[in-house]
């Protein structure tokens, strides 16, 4: 075959390949050549992004390709036909490949360019709104700050208020997991003997256990208590307004319905003539009257059923979160919930005793958290939890809690000055002195020791140590010596407030100093407060200015705190005269007929009718349809 004929058949070849790669790119692009309505082939929109250099790319590639080509038939004479044949078709190959590779790489190489570019803008769009968001003065720039220097300090000052609430709510900030008793006790004792105990305090007969489950329905979810299966449903009778919003800070306060407030007139005119009776009538048609609750609880108390008292007092607590607010979070910290509001007071009361209720079952931690969150809702501490979350703290074993408490709360200034405070530190180091080995090292930590601490709690509280001595008691032969000392002597301050908070002190811890390290420990630091006051006797003046001075009020600031509250003692009365302590004896309730329809109970026992009203079963006097749920089991699951 001649030289000619062989490069003619080369170049039809080469033709036809071209034909059909070309056809292949067309598939690849997604031609749409088949649509007979179609005049121009599908394009990729991101093929839009860089079409000139896709078409340069297209253009070098072909002149590459026909130099390659005329190169190929100068020489094609000299190589035998059927590998010519098959070089060229691998040349063809690897060229149009390349071009799609070029093309893609580009592509991509486009998008990543224009993302990154994007990604610049909004960066910098952002920085530009935190910039003019920020209250900082480091918003600021170089110019704004020389031309507006009132406004930069404004904004620092500003900053620093924030920042300083922020630290003050961190010290308070609850943990939900701490808040039920539940799991400290399964913490304290394991989950196999608390759902032992909960499965065998709960099971009854069989006729009971399965009417109450027919006649359950599904609760709230809340953080405070768990609710019972026996609890009826939610009112929802009260809820919660927000009345305003300064410096971040939300302030709330309890609304009550028209129901409600109803329930409210006839449980005051009941309360007036001490009947519970009356109070017993109210729970049947409204079983989260708040008030209601509280006095059912008291009246357990004092009866001794303690588990039914913590009951109500649960109930009430579920009644009151139920309708809380949906900005009103106690683990956020910002919000504040006034004692002033007559509608507030139940929510105080009712945390006060649920967080004794937790001490006496020793979930000491648990009642920790409550103390934190009533110290939260009003900074006026309107219940006196100052003067209990340092024992709770200690009974927790949270001592580096409670210094970081001293320090930043309300500044922490001046509340070593308090008793509690100024002995439950001490112990605090005590035991933080005991556990990591500090005793030796205290000059490196930057605090006191637990000897310096005490020293100083005895010298400006030296009436505590005598009430002590007696209230705990201390019978060692020593403590008698130790009294005859003039300074620890007197029993009063001269200081009604001062002696007030001794007292309150002495009654919720002296328990603490049951044991007998901390026993010695007392022991010891008075002889040295003894000793110190041989050699330095104007000491004991300096202390006194002090405490003058921090007591000055010729009144008692705190009488609204009843020492009792703070007491671990049961008063307890016999069923028969607690009755006739209660119930007036002309019966009945005063301006009945604000409640309708309300069944006269004046006759019967007190204590029956109490327990027969929890009952979602029971129907004393419901009309038909009125409120289902509470009063026929067989009908509770329709609900």
């Amino acid at each position: 075959m001649s030289a000619r004929l062989l490069k003619k058949v080369l170049k039809e070849q080469e033709a036809a390949l071209r034909q059909e790669q070309q056809r292949e790119e067309e598939l690849y692009n997604g031609d749409e050549s088949e649509s007979p309505d179609s005049t121009a082939p599908f394009k990729n929109p991101f093929d839009l992004l860089d079409d000139e250099n896709d078409n340069d790319a297209v253009v070098d590639a072909d002149s590459d390709q026909e130099k390659d080509n005329s190169a190929d038939d100068s020489s094609i004479g000299n190589i035998d036909g059927k590998h010519t044949s098959m070089l060229k078709a691998t040349i063809n190959k690897v060229s149009v490949s390349g071009i799609k590779t070029t093309k893609k790489k580009k592509k991509k190489k486009k998008i990543k360019e224009d993302l990154s570019a994007s990604a610049e803008n909004d960066e910098r769009s952002s920085g530009l709104m935190l910039e003019d968001l920020s209250l900082g003065a480091s918003s600021y720039g170089n110019e704004q700050i020389a031309s507006h220097p009132a406004k930069v300090k404004s904004a620092k000052v500003y900053n620093d208020k924030i920042m300083a609430k922020h630290c003050k709510t961190s010290i308070l900030q609850i943990d939900p997991k701490f808040l039920r008793p539940e799991n400290e006790l399964r913490r304290i004792f394991g989950s196999k003997v608390v759902n032992s105990f909960e499965r065998s305090h709960h099971s009854g007969s069989s006729s009971s256990t399965y009417v109450g489950r027919r006649g359950s329905h599904n609760h709230r979810r809340t953080i405070l208590v768990s609710p019972s299966e026996h609890w009826p449903r939610w009112d929802g009778s009260l809820s919660m307004e927000l009345l305003e919003t300064k410096d971040e800070v939300h302030y709330f306060r309890y609304v009550q319905s028209s129901s409600y407030g109803q329930a409210q007139r006839a449980f005051e005119a009941a309360k007036a003539i001490h009947d519970l009776n009356g109070i017993a009538s109210i729970l049947l048609h409204h079983p989260y009257h708040v008030d209601s609750l509280i006095t059912l609880a008291e009246y357990f108390k004092f009866l001794g059923e303690h588990e039914r008292s913590a009951d109500a007092t649960a109930k009430c607590l579920y009644a009151l979160e139920c309708a809380w607010h949906p900005m009103f979070s106690p683990l956020l910290g910002n919000f504040q919930l006034k004692y002033v509001h007559e509608t507030n007071k139940p929510l105080f009361s009712a945390l006060f005793t649920h967080m004794k209720n937790m001490d006496r079952r020793g979930c000491h931690r648990s009642a920790l958290e409550v103390c934190k969150l009533l110290l939260s809702l009003d900074l006026d501490d309107p219940m006196g939890a100052m003067f209990c979350v340092d024992y709770y703290s200690l009974r927790a074993e949270e001592y580096s809690w409670l210094e970081r408490f001293s320090e930043e709360y309300k500044g922490g200034n001046s509340l070593w000055l308090f008793p509690n405070l100024s002995f439950s530190l001490a112990v605090c180091r005590f035991y933080l002195e005991r556990d990591e080995g500090l005793k030796d090292r205290k000059m490196d930590t930057g605090k006191a020791a637990s000897s310096d601490l005490i020293k100083q709690a005895l010298m400006l509280h030296p009436s505590v140590l005598k009430k002590l001595v007696v209230k705990v008691p201390l019978k060692d032969p020593a403590w008698t010596t130790i009294l005859k000392h003039s300074f620890f002597g007197p029993e009063q301050t001269g200081s009604p407030s001062l002696d007030h908070l001794i007292n309150i002190y002495v009654e919720r811890s002296y328990i603490l100093w049951r044991l007998p390290d901390l026993q010695k420990y007392l022991r010891d630091s008075a002889l040295l407060v003894i000793e110190t006051l041989k050699d330095k006797g104007n000491e004991a003046r300096d202390w006194a200015c002090v405490r003058k001075e921090a007591f000055s009020s010729v009144k008692n600031e705190y009488s609204h705190l009843l020492v009792s509250d703070f007491s671990d003692s049961m008063p307890t009365m016999p069923p028969d005269n607690l009755q006739d302590f209660m119930v007036d004896p002309r019966g009945g309730l005063q301006n009945r007929e604000e409640l309708p329809n309300l069944p006269d109970l004046s006759n019967r026992n007190v204590l029956s009718v109490l327990l027969e009203s929890v009952l979602p079963w029971i129907n004393y006097g419901r009309e038909d349809g009125d409120d289902i749920q509470h009063n026929h089991p067989d009908q509770a699951d329709e609900h």
